[in-house]
């Protein structure tokens, strides 16, 4: 089951899904594993302070290609092929902000299919 959340970023409201596909998605266009970048990811931002955070450039392009595989997988006709062209509507775009916001809805996606695995009947 895939879950849907709307973020505000820039004064524009994105939608990002999270589902089954995304890691596949992600493989497909990016030849990269989710997960380990996810994992990345956590570790670099570290508690969310900017000062104590341990960001580079890879990280950064890690992050905005994670962001645009969820915002394209939740709406693809309104959302551009090409990350740079998606990321052109913003004014800034914050990790800080989303990655948090991602991550969640990534760990909701995978906690609602361990539960339904929990309680199907094979």
């Amino acid at each position: 089951m895939a879950l849907t959340k709307t973020i505000t970023i820039d004064g524009i409201e994105t939608k990002f899904r999270a589902s089954a596909a995304v890691p596949r998605m992600y493989r497909i266009r990016f030849g990269r594993d989710i997960y380990k970048d996810l994992r990345q990811l956590e570790k670099s931002v570290g508690d969310g302070d900017e000062n104590a955070s341990d960001l580079d450039v890879f990280s950064l392009e890690l992050f905005e290609n994670i962001a645009f595989i969820m915002a394209r997988h939740a709406d693809p006709q309104n959302v551009p092929d090409n990350p740079d062209e998606w990321l052109e509507q913003y004014n800034t775009f914050s990790i800080y902000q989303v990655l948090p916001e991602l991550i969640d809805l990534w760990g909701l996606n995978v906690q609602s299919d361990v539960d339904s695995k929990k309680t199907s009947k094979n």
